[in-house]
């Protein structure tokens, strides 16, 4: 991952985002997908150890010719498997990664609110919430 996660985001430093720790502590909530041995996709998540009732994305990447297959989804729907009976899924993005608030809020995210200094002053981010049924 961290060889493409650069690439797949237009040459923007990702791969400080998307430590191993993730793929070592959290096995059961992160995920990869696979087409003929290449990476196509990832979602590295966890079941929060605060809150009870809340499980969250931490990060979610498809290869830029696998966008629009439906990959990102299935990623978000075994995630949601995994953290049941968990009732709440939370994710944060960019506000300026407008596809990313567009593809949450087709998989039933609601914006709960933008945090305009979530990362530190002037570091805006979209908090996004999902209630599993």
């Amino acid at each position: 991952m961290i060889a493409v996660v650069d690439e797949w985001w237009g040459g923007r430093a990702m791969a400080p985002m998307l430590p191993k720790l993730f793929f070592v502590h959290f096995r059961d909530t992160s995920f990869v997908a696979e087409e003929d041995g290449a990476l196509t996709g990832f979602l590295c998540g966890f079941r929060s150890q605060t809150f009870d009732d809340e499980a969250y994305v931490h990060f979610m990447g498809v290869a830029p010719v696998q966008r629009g297959s439906g990959l990102g989804r299935a990623l978000y729907e075994r995630f949601f498997e995994a953290v049941r009976p968990r009732s709440v899924v939370r994710a944060v993005t960019s506000p300026l990664n407008e596809r990313s608030v567009a593809f949450h809020r087709a998989l039933g995210f609601e914006v709960e609110r933008v945090d305009e200094d979530y990362d530190g002053s002037g570091e805006p981010r979209v908090l996004l919430v999902k209630h599993l049924t």
